[in-house]
């Protein structure tokens, strides 16, 4: 077992789609806002060959294709063509006279290039034709979007601030490993990789949670192709526009609802058949890339209510519980005033930290995210001396690496030690050795292997 610390993996919009099968990918694609999605983060090599193709209806030979790099480019092209493949946006075909080539999927050409250049059947969301007597602006969306989403947070950190949070969200936290519950206890707590996620920026906890969510899509008898081609829809509208649910079937509007109690969407009134996408739903194609709380807040230098000074001290302007939560992760708190928070950044207090599972990079990078403005005038906005100490506490802790082994000692010659430790070396069993006393260590699956084959060395050494 590695002392090392695993990292919450929080898959982008590729990796996700490159775990769906063949036929769900294939299904996906005759959603033209899928396909525009997909298009839109692939890498700028990649978006090039395919608009270069984009027109041609048949394979194009591999020879010709990669003409049109540098040799220098050689092993980009590689991870292009493997990419692509994948995520099953081209294929390889044999060519006549036995020439291999690519052919970009007809489903996906089809439906890229009516989404780029218009024509055929509406892909977008219908905004509503008739004025809504009791608009919500863009302000009043944020703060729908944000409050919604920190209900999760509250109830993750304790806090009871705040409303509680569905039975679905409960399932989804759960389905995470975000929280758990523990033998004989009815009340949820945190996971390791929960205190993770509270550190994580804000796009990326709703992309993760969002892809739980889509996980368990068929046990709520929900239509995964129709739940994510209606996710890249909304990321394609327009902040501030209402939409109308008129051609919405009963699993979508059920999906809406989660949506809406997550803060991605805003509905005054279910019959009132319009809805508002929020900012957290504009770039959820994009997945963990983008920072939400700067496309909240016009940016970060604007909301940031944190100061870190070089004596380790930290200021905490804010009279949030969920703020004041998340700086006590890492934190020995001090002092809590009205607006303020005093706290000190110690060694032990770091290495809580790392214990509940928080690495040194999101500690430094929260730090950073929520800087005050007056840090910018005079940069750097965290002390580098701050960021260094807090990762060379983390590298105390992962100085080791513990593995579970079997010892061999008391050999009877320096040879016999010698011819072992070899035997072991070479296949890879061998995790320590010394000469001073004649001391090995091999790997527990690799016991038997090395008894067995002691075994008949020392009988074949006896006859």
């Amino acid at each position: 077992m590695s002392v090392q610390q695993r990292t919450l993996d929080c898959k982008d919009l590729h990796s996700y789609l490159k775990t769906l099968p063949a036929a769900v990918l294939d299904r996906l694609y005759n959603h033209p806002a899928t396909c525009l999605a997909v298009f839109r983060e692939l890498p700028e090599l990649s978006r090039i060959y395919i608009m270069r193709i984009l027109f041609v209806d048949q394979a194009v030979p591999k020879a010709i294709m990669g003409s049109w790099v540098s040799p220098n480019s050689a092993r980009e092209l590689e991870d292009i063509v493997k990419l692509l493949t994948e995520l099953r946006v081209w294929q390889e075909v044999e060519m006549q006279g036995g020439l291999k080539g690519w052919l970009l999927n007809p489903t996906f050409r089809r439906n890229l290039k009516g989404a780029l250049l218009g024509g055929g059947n509406e892909w977008s969301m219908k905004p509503n034709t008739d004025a809504d007597p009791k608009a919500r602006g863009i302000a009043v969306l944020d703060e729908y979007a944000m409050g919604r989403w920190e209900c999760v947070l509250h109830f993750m950190v304790g806090s009871h601030q705040h409303e509680a949070i569905s039975s679905d969200a409960l399932q989804i936290l759960q389905h995470a490993g975000l929280m758990k519950k523990e033998p004989g206890d009815s009340q949820l707590s945190i996971t390791k990789d929960g205190f993770q996620f509270l550190l994580m920026d804000t796009s990326a906890q709703v992309w993760y949670f969002l892809l739980q969510y889509l996980d368990t899509a068929n046990s709520r008898n929900l239509d995964l192709i129709d739940c994510l081609g209606f996710l890249f829809q909304l990321s394609f509208s327009t902040l501030g526009q209402d939409y109308s649910t008129d051609s919405m079937n009963d699993g979508l509007q059920k999906f809406l609802q989660h949506l809406r109690e997550f803060g991605l969407v805003y509905q005054r009134k279910r019959k009132d058949g319009r809805f508002y996408p929020t900012r957290l739903a504009l770039d959820i194609a994009a997945g963990p890339k983008k920072s939400m709380l700067n496309s909240l807040n016009a940016s970060s230098q604007a909301t940031g209510y944190i100061v870190v000074e070089t004596n380790y001290r930290v200021y905490a302007y804010t009279d949030s519980s969920l703020q004041v939560a998340l700086i006590a992760l890492f934190c020995e708190l001090i002092y809590r005033f009205p607006n303020l928070v005093v706290g000190i950044i110690t060694r032990e207090s770091v290495r809580e930290a790392l214990k509940r599972g928080i690495t040194a990079d999101q500690i430094v990078s929260f730090l950073r995210q929520h800087a005050h403005s007056e840090c910018y005038k005079e940069p750097p906005v965290l002390p580098s001396t701050i960021a260094d100490q807090i990762k060379l506490w983390a590298i105390e802790r992962d100085r080791f690496l513990y593995k579970d082994g079997v010892l061999y000692n008391q050999f009877d010659s320096q040879a016999d030690f010698e011819i072992l430790r070899n035997y072991a070396q070479e296949r890879g069993l061998l995790v320590w050795h010394t000469l001073n006393g004649r001391k090995m260590v091999v790997t527990k699956e690799g016991h038997d292997e090395v008894r067995k084959f002691w075994k008949r060395h020392s009988r074949n050494g006896s006859m």
